[in-house]
């Protein structure tokens, strides 16, 4: 996570922004806090490529989340589509998405790609009994977190049955590297098949670290995809899972498994490691890393807070201590490949989403702050420190010993 830039907004919809989370073709996307400490991720549609095609992508993502719920979907909380920079609010997943997890730590063991493979099944299952297709899954739009794999970014969702200038024919929308023959194709009437084939290839990522089909292009890409003549690339796959990838991935989307069975399978390689599904999530989850939470700078006027063996003295240097910015050691963000974050209908160049950076650090600066003030001590205390110390001194007095 980066910290806020000086251009930008500090609040929006009534959420306060407390840093940037990404970024992403069409907008900019903060971890915002609303007033009672609730956090959200809030999506800023960005004014550089807002038109009336970017509004109403952005009308329909708002409209799918409504209709979309459960444990594997970061859920819809607030938006306005229509205001002057259209804004949406959903649920804030503290964990890092999965390209970014599978470019830093690796892929993923057997048993954790079965199960990571089956919860997202279930979890598109979901969308689909919604009426809605995903259209754009990806590695960058599964987020991995504590309790398990949530799916994000719905710009791209449409009914299953709608047909409209945003999917027409020949206009190609979506992330090629994880797309399906038939949508490379531009074809608008897209049935659930899509996402198999796309979970499929976030499958394969998972557990080799790459996609079926690479190229210099997108281009190339998108060709190689067409080609009923050129097979997927499936090298470094699991033997065991090595069946249910290929069908999923299948040229002709009749012959692709439905999701329940994708499922079954799945766990039935979880099986076949000796371990339980619940086991096996459970060693999904223990993989994710903590996500750094943005500091916050405490008001200089705020008592201190004490800590382990914190013993009050005449002239507390706690209270005296300056918060000073200490920026931990960022790594800058390498420029992603084109191919796992250029949307197919951009052109070649767009800015790839941020990928999750550590948050810069407070830390407190030792040793009391010179005060000309006052030379009496009782008057550099806060409050309640005086109130404490003249208790103390109180009791001092009194006492026997």
């Amino acid at each position: 996570m980066e910290a806020l830039q000086d251009d930008d907004p500090v609040e929006i919809g009534g959420y306060t922004l407390r840093g940037r989370i990404g970024a992403g073709g069409m907008g900019q996307v903060y971890l915002g806090e609303s007033a009672a400490g609730s956090q959200v991720a809030v999506k800023v549609i960005k004014s550089s490529v807002l038109d009336e095609d970017t509004r109403a992508r952005f009308v329909l993502e708002v409209d799918s989340l409504k209709t979309v719920y459960g444990p594997f979907v970061a859920a819809f909380v607030a938006a306005d589509a229509h205001a002057g920079q259209p804004w949406l609010a959903v649920e804030y997943v503290a964990g890092p998405d999965l390209r970014t997890f599978i470019t830093e730590q690796g892929p993923l063991p057997l048993a954790e790609t079965a199960s990571l493979g089956a919860l997202l099944a279930e979890g598109l299952r979901t969308v689909h009994d919604a009426g809605l297709l995903h259209r754009d899954l990806k590695p960058q739009n599964i987020l991995l977190a504590e309790y398990g794999p949530k799916l994000i970014d719905f710009g791209l969702a449409v009914l299953a049955e709608r047909r409209s200038m945003l999917t027409a024919t020949g206009f190609v929308v979506g992330s090629v590297l994880c797309m399906p023959p038939e949508q490379a194709r531009g074809e608008h009437d897209l049935k659930g098949a899509a996402d198999v084939y796309a979970l499929g290839a976030v499958l394969l990522y998972a557990a080799t670290g790459h996609y079926p089909y690479t190229g210099p292009t997108w281009q190339a890409v998108a060709l190689r995809i067409e080609d009923q003549n050129t097979a997927p690339d499936l090298s470094g796959l699991p033997p065991e899972l090595l069946p249910v990838v290929e069908d999923m991935l299948a040229y002709d989307s009749a012959e692709r498994p439905e999701l329940d069975e994708v499922t079954r399978r799945l766990v039935a390689v979880i099986h076949g490691c000796g371990m339980t599904a619940a086991q096996a999530k459970r060693r999904l989850t223990d993989r994710t890393p903590a996500t750094p939470q943005p500091a916050r700078r405490e008001p200089q006027d705020a008592p201190p807070s004490p800590g382990a063996g914190y013993t009050p003295t005449l002239v507390d240097p706690a209270a005296h201590e300056e918060d000073a910015e200490q920026p931990s050691d960022q790594r800058q963000p390498e420029p992603g490949e084109w191919e796992s974050d250029e949307p197919y209908d951009q052109e070649p160049g767009a800015k790839p989403e941020a990928e999750h950076q550590p948050e810069p650090v407070l830390v407190a600066q030792p040793g009391p702050r010179p005060s000309s003030r006052s030379a009496d001590p009782m008057s550099r205390l806060s409050a309640p420190l005086q109130i404490a110390e003249r208790m103390r001194a109180a009791y001092a007095r009194d006492a026997r010993l």
